[in-house]
């Protein structure tokens, strides 16, 4: 790995909804048996904080939300309908909870798909992206179309919430 090519910290203090695009065309770079594996960001989500209906911490600190009230850089990972393990990343400076969530990754659309492939599970929670040996992002400059819409699965946050247009989507050229 190229130390240059790594985002910083600086990268991730930033609110959820500039990182959020900014993410999409990036690598994601996972150590499996121990080799790089890089994969291009093509979809994420956002969620913003305790004012959003649909973030983890619209109903405040948990034990299971914690790490979203951390300086951006961090890993979130939750597991859902108990077989799949989602994967975000926080956003924003400390004491203000935000994440992405990574949706689809070139080849693996949909966030239970790209985890499994990626072997994520429960380890990674609070992982540093900054520092970890074993998760990263790299820049990188993939051309494509954004394209922007609600997000999805979020029905019990009401129609404001729901109807947000904080999904993006990257289409590769």
């Amino acid at each position: 790995m190229q130390p240059d090519k790594r985002l910083g910290r600086d990268f991730f203090r930033q609110d959820v909804l500039s990182v959020a695009p900014l993410l999409l065309g990036k690598y994601i770079v996972i150590i499996n048996n121990g080799e790089p594996e890089k994969f291009i960001i093509t979809e994420v989500e956002a969620y913003r904080g305790e004012d959003d209906l649909a973030c983890h911490a619209s109903k405040g600190r948990t034990n299971r939300n914690r790490i979203m009230y951390a300086v951006g850089g961090h890993v979130y990972v939750y597991f859902i309908y108990g077989m799949y393990w989602m994967l975000n990343i926080v956003t924003g400076e400390e004491d203000n909870p935000q994440a992405v969530l990574i949706r689809g990754i070139n080849g693996y659309n949909g966030p239970g798909k790209l985890t499994r492939r990626l072997n994520i599970d429960d380890s990674f929670y609070g992982e540093d992206l900054v520092v970890s040996g074993r998760i990263w992002i790299e820049n990188n400059e993939a051309e494509g179309e954004i394209v922007t819409g609600p997000r999805i699965g979020i029905d019990y946050a009401g129609e404001h919430w729901k109807n947000k247009p904080w999904r993006f989507n990257l289409l590769l050229k």
